[in-house]
């Protein structure tokens, strides 16, 4: 929207003007920031009370997806956030170099981690008799050893070539090149990084998943979930392919709002991949009844011994 356009104005920190959309914006990502941290933490709760979800090979896919998004939930949100209200690289150009290299990273890790588990679901319904001794411990591991090493050469490159920085469309530290002589190597690049990284999980669960859901049609089972995977990956995929293609410059609000839909992607992944999950349910209900039961312990000893000590003042 055009700066003459506004609907109203609120002075930030430093004095500037925020007009009614940014202010909208600041408020969705203060949102995002609070319910993604409760729900990979819960998450996480889970992870560390139930045996029986350690033990399972998927576990760890969960774990390094959770580990993603806290990362990013607690350092690119909030920077964005600041980005925002001062328009500004936030704690500087060093500082914005790191987190546009993590959040570079921890992007594509979020994505092949999804990849992952989409495999292991796919050789755990299409292949059960075989699933352990197809997925164990030790290929998970190289899985992951693969998505660490995939996710990490990226902004190795990027950082390399000076293609990180604070970018004014998405308010963010991130994949940016100033450098007009460096158009056609970066936009190369970025289609290469897009390409084998968002592009390439994207196949890998539609191949998966139409393999399982002929499986689920076969027996009858829902497929909402494995929808809705898919689509989570969708929200990821960066519209840096639409900038650098398009004639007509894009608005800062619309930039501003992709990144929040890919922001909301740390707030799904705990309730597609395991809040709404029939294990982290019961575990919840094991852990919510823990406390009461003991709670209720408590509060019949306190009521005991305050009985106790009426009975004895009573006497006296």
């Amino acid at each position: 929207m055009p700066a003459g356009c506004s609907f109203g104005n609120v002075p930030p920190v430093n004095g500037g003007t925020m007009n009614i959309w940014e202010v909208i914006l600041a408020f969705l990502i203060v949102v995002l920031i609070l319910v993604s941290l409760l729900s990979n933490v819960l998450v996480l709760i889970c992870f560390l009370y139930s045996a029986d979800i350690r033990k399972q090979v998927p576990g760890l896919f969960i774990l390094n997806l959770t580990f993603c998004n806290l990362l990013m939930t607690a350092l690119n949100m909030p920077l964005t956030l600041a980005g925002i209200i001062y328009k500004k690289p936030p704690g500087g150009e060093q500082l914005c170099h790191i987190v546009g290299f993590l959040e570079t990273f921890l992007t594509t890790n979020s994505m092949l981690s999804m990849a992952a588990l989409s495999i292991d679901r796919w050789i755990a319904v299409v292949f059960p008799l075989n699933y352990h001794s197809k997925m164990r411990y030790k290929d998970a591991a190289l899985i992951l050893s693969y998505t660490w090493l995939h996710s990490v050469s990226f902004p190795i490159v990027a950082t390399s070539l000076s293609w990180v920085g604070f970018h004014h469309l998405y308010a963010s530290c991130t994949l940016y090149n100033k450098r007009l002589e460096d158009r056609t190597q970066f936009m190369i690049f970025t289609g290469i990084f897009h390409s084998f990284s968002f592009l390439l999980s994207l196949v890998v669960l539609c191949f998966t998943y139409l393999k399982v859901l002929k499986v689920a049609r076969f027996h009858c089972k829902r497929i909402d979930v494995i929808t809705m995977q898919t689509l989570v990956l969708l929200v990821d995929i960066h519209p840096r392919l639409v900038e650098l293609s398009s004639i007509v410059p894009i608005n800062a609000h619309w930039g501003v709002i992709s990144k929040c839909l890919a922001y909301s992607k740390a707030v799904s992944d705990p309730f597609v991949y395991s809040l709404l999950r029939h294990q982290y349910k019961k575990t919840w209900k094991d852990i919510i009844n823990k406390m009461l039961k003991r709670s209720s312990i408590n509060s019949s000893a306190l009521t005991s011994e305050s009985q106790n000590r009426n009975f004895l003042q009573g006497n006296e």
